[in-house]
């Protein structure tokens, strides 16, 4: 039993190739995997093969979670995932000659999409930019936070990853100034901020790439009415299948509920 039990969170292997290993009939294996509820591994760490720990702050506001989504810039006339390999090259280098590098080189460019997540309600909140800078990354805390303000929602944490605009001094001192705790995961394990991770593939699967899109800005424009949908009428599992929106509309003082995404082209 033990060996079982080590091959499946450890290696992750399945019945057949565990009952390889030992000498037993994978429907066997299948019937203790069950017994032990490892029939199902979406709940241990891929890397560790740890049960995962998961967690959610008891009051809207006491952790925000922030990151970055790096999107390729959809070319004039469309990209390849609709338009096919070919159409979609040509569309790409038509609209990359209007954008060139200091090298010749020709550049389509990308969209840095900066996302703020509310830990208790899994409320959404996203900006469009060209870059990831620091000075960027402290603009959309600060409109972030005044957003959740205005919504009866005071930020007491932010977490993020260890890049770049999050390990400056300006991100620093922005958040001693805002009175907001950092908090930074740990190196190497994206994991630890693994709400915004989740959300960032549904953002890409819901907008991002759902349908067809012309052009880049055409794809921006959408961003609100997308973000609207996911925090006013689309279920969550994580709370319940309740609406992000609907963990806010209990806090004191609360009474504006319309909730869209600030799209700035910068």
């Amino acid at each position: 039993m033990r060996k079982l039990v080590h091959l499946r969170w450890k290696k992750r292997l399945g019945p057949v190739a565990i009952g390889a290993k030992l000498n037993m009939p994978p429907s066997t294996v299948h019937a203790v995997l069950n017994r032990c509820h490892l029939n199902k591994l979406h709940h241990v760490d891929v890397r560790t093969g740890e049960v995962v720990r998961r967690y959610e702050h008891a009051t809207p506001g006491s952790l925000i979670h922030v990151d970055v989504k790096k999107l390729g810039n959809i070319p004039d006339g469309g990209g390849w995932r609709y338009v096919g390999r070919q159409q979609g090259g040509k569309n790409r280098a038509a609209t990359a000659t209007q954008n060139r590098s200091v090298h010749r080189h020709p550049l389509i460019g990308t969209a840095f999409v900066h996302t703020v997540i509310e830990d208790h309600s899994r409320v959404a909140y996203a900006e469009i930019h060209n870059d990831e800078t620091a000075a960027t990354a402290v603009g959309v805390l600060h409109r972030a936070v005044s957003w959740f303000a205005a919504r009866g929602v005071t930020v007491e944490r932010v977490l993020s990853d260890n890049g770049s605009a999050y390990k400056s001094h300006l991100w620093r001192d922005t958040c001693r100034d805002l009175n907001i705790k950092v908090k930074k995961t740990r190196p190497y394990r994206p994991q630890t901020n693994g709400k915004i991770e989740r959300f960032h593939r549904t953002l890409v699967d819901g907008w991002a790439f759902s349908r067809f899109y012309n052009s880049e800005s055409a794809r921006r424009n959408a961003l609100p009415a997308w973000i609207h949908e996911y925090n006013h009428h689309r279920p969550h599992t994580a709370i319940g299948n309740h609406l992000p929106i609907s963990r806010l509309t209990n806090v004191p003082g609360q009474y504006i509920l319309r909730v869209t995404a600030r799209l700035i082209d910068c």
